[in-house]
Order: C-alpha cells, then structure tokens, then sequence
C-alpha cells in the first residue's frame, strides 16, 4: 500500500485542482452579487469564490460551530445550519449559491435543492459539485481506505469533446 500512496496523493491533489479550477470557471463576475455558500467550512474557499465573483457580500452556512466561527473571522456571514433542513435566509436572497462536497452527505435532498431554489433571486445560479463513488480512481481510494474524491474530466460548455 505504500507504493500506491504517492500515487493516490497525487490523483487527490490534482483531482482537487481541477476541481476548483472547474468551479472558478463557471461564477460570474458581478461586484454586486450576493454569494452563499453551503457547507463554507472555515470559510477559507468561500472567500476565493468571492473574490472570483468580485463581491464582498459572502454568506455561508455550516454545521460545524467551530468552523462558522472561523468563517466569520474572515468576513463571512456565516451561519450554523443544518442542509437537511430550511435555510434561515429571505426567499429571492442570493444571486449564486454554492455547494462543494456536500450534497453527498445529507439525507434530505429534496430540502436542500427545494430551499437552493427558494433563495436564488431569479437569474441566479447554482453550483453544486460532488463526488463519482463508481469512478475507478474513487473505487481504487476506497479499497485502500481513502475517502473518495473527485477524480475527473474537466468539463467546459463546449459541446465538441474534442475541446475538453
């Protein structure tokens, strides 16, 4: 297993950088904008999706008390929340809602995507990211007991594979 550690540490790293590299793609810029980010941890992610978008308006719910409070010594407006359940946020708040790796672990989905969808001001938009358990690298993670990441294509708009 120590050989294959190396190898593994580097399909996660890079798999993370992709996958960062494929959300930062996809916000728009818009100094106006007011962010959300679901599941904001210390808040450390939600402020380079800030500062991509070029708003300082960021909010961010957690379940983690420690980490809400993290997030909001940088700046965040971050609250403890539960994604299994109603958002404490105004119905038409947000202009882009974003979730990294989490959708995964809730059980209410139907909650969160129904409230993801009550929050968005008409014309926002979502990005919500997870993980492929069936991809080969996350099986290979999962028989050495790693936890599964996002082991990927980058994908862009273009319809043409060969532009991938």
């Amino acid at each position: 297993m120590t050989v294959l550690r190396p190898l593994l540490q580097h399909m996660f790293d890079e798999a993370a950088r992709l996958n960062a590299a494929n959300i930062l793609s996809l916000l728009e810029r818009d100094s106006a904008a007011r962010v959300l980010d679901l599941g904001c941890d210390d808040g450390t992610w939600t402020l380079r999706i800030a500062n991509a978008i070029g708003t300082k308006e960021v909010f961010g719910v957690d379940i983690v008390y420690e980490r809400v409070k993290a997030a909001r010594s940088k700046g965040i407006c971050a609250v403890i929340g539960d994604l299994n359940h109603p958002l404490p946020f105004r119905s038409d708040s947000f202009d882009c809602v974003h979730s990294n790796q989490v959708i995964e672990h809730l059980f209410n989905i139907d909650v969160f995507i129904q409230q993801i969808h009550r929050v968005l001001r008409r014309g926002g938009y979502c990005i919500i990211s997870t993980e492929n358990l069936a991809s080969w690298c996350n099986v290979a993670s999962l028989v050495f007991g790693w936890q599964p990441f996002s082991c990927k294509v980058r994908y862009r708009q273009s319809t043409s594979p060969a532009s991938w």
